[in-house]
């Protein structure tokens, strides 16, 4: 462990139990940053890709839809999480970032089973089995920004769980 490592644990055993919660609870500034960043890319994106796409994919139709939520749900998130440090409105954007994140879980885990239920799709779009056809691009890009997200929440984790092992010490 580094010096500076082992200060911040220490320190903390002489902080009051309410000073060492928001300490250990509250993550560097740069990582929300990029964070923010990544999300704000990728959900723009994924309202372009939804707009420019919207009827390419036959065989899972909702998959648009979801790309488009997705979008929009991911971008209301950073500005609900941005809101408390440009303004002091802690109260109300606690209450509406939990309902937006039930609401983002539970519509990731649709887009799951839409996206996962088509893999592969036919992409051949001059074939006679329309019902089952897919844009490709589509499909991929909707596929990979799911990965994504299962990317960043394992990434998130393990920095959870190695700062939790450091600073345990």
């Amino acid at each position: 462990m580094t010096e500076r490592g082992a200060n911040a644990c220490v320190s903390l055993d002489t902080m009051s139990d309410n000073d060492r919660h928001q300490t250990i609870t509250k993550p560097p500034a740069a990582v929300l940053v990029c964070l923010s960043m990544i999300m704000c890319i990728t959900a723009i994106a994924q309202l372009v890709k939804a707009v420019m796409c919207q009827y390419e994919c036959p065989g899972q139709p909702s998959m648009t839809i979801y790309l488009l939520v997705m979008g929009v749900i991911s971008l209301l998130l950073v500005v609900l999480s941005v809101l408390p440090c440009i303004f002091s409105i802690y109260n109300h954007t606690t209450a509406w970032s939990c309902l937006m994140l039930l609401f983002f879980f539970t519509w990731f885990l649709a887009g799951n089973m839409w996206i996962y239920s088509l893999y592969e799709p036919n992409y051949n779009d001059t074939q006679s089995h329309m019902d089952a056809y897919c844009n490709k691009k589509l499909h991929l890009f909707a596929f990979w920004t799911t990965n994504l997200n299962y990317m960043l929440l394992g990434f998130l984790s393990l920095c959870s769980c190695c700062s939790c092992l450091l600073c345990s010490k």
